[in-house]
């Protein structure tokens, strides 16, 4: 029998100060199996971070992601069921990134351990090729303090200021630094 993915509640208030982007949201994930929860809160922190005030479906959502190869971690679609961002996590190869720059007006990789910074060395320069890539990246440390705060029914308040993230709960707190790699 196939092992399910477990599913975790986040009630979510974003106040982010540099956009001024103030909004809650009642979220839904699965973890799937293969999937750690340093994951799965790195997907929740970059859905705060790139959140914004639209609504229904043309608001940023979680996918299948993990076990599905033709969508990414989370996407934005508009009415016309075209990709406007596309979110990646991990270090994905070129042929994902091309199909994904190909289809998504916007494509954001998640780099969110200290192994990423290899892959960006190595690819820095294919990536470049790419106009509509970004690549974030959250230091390792400060993703597994952002872990720490998960629970199967989570109530989060984030706050973004000056590019930095800050994450409460009532288990904890934790600050990221997210970064945009190559100046972007």
């Amino acid at each position: 029998m196939a092992i399910k993915a477990t599913v975790y509640k986040a009630s979510l208030q974003v106040s982010d100060m540099d956009r001024q982007h103030y909004q809650s949201y009642d979220l839904t994930l699965a973890l799937h199996p293969s999937e750690t929860e340093e994951r799965m809160m790195v997907r929740l922190a970059t859905f705060a971070l790139l959140a914004d005030e639209k609504e229904g479906a043309e608001q940023l959502s979680f996918t299948k992601g993990i076990s599905t190869e033709d969508e990414p971690d989370l996407w934005q679609k508009n009415f016309s069921d075209d990709i406007l961002m596309w979110i990646e996590l991990g270090q994905p190869d070129e042929k994902r990134l091309r199909k994904a720059c190909g289809r998504a007006q916007q494509v954001v990789v998640v780099n969110y351990n200290d192994k990423s910074d290899i892959w960006w060395e190595q690819n820095k320069s294919k990536n470049s090729r790419f106009d509509n890539l970004r690549v974030l990246q959250f230091a390792e440390s400060q993703v597994q303090k952002l872990a720490a705060l998960c629970t199967r029914s989570m109530q989060l308040n984030v706050t973004v200021q000056d590019g930095d993230m800050w994450v409460s709960s009532d288990v904890g707190e934790c600050t990221l630094h997210p970064v945009w790699r190559g100046g972007q």
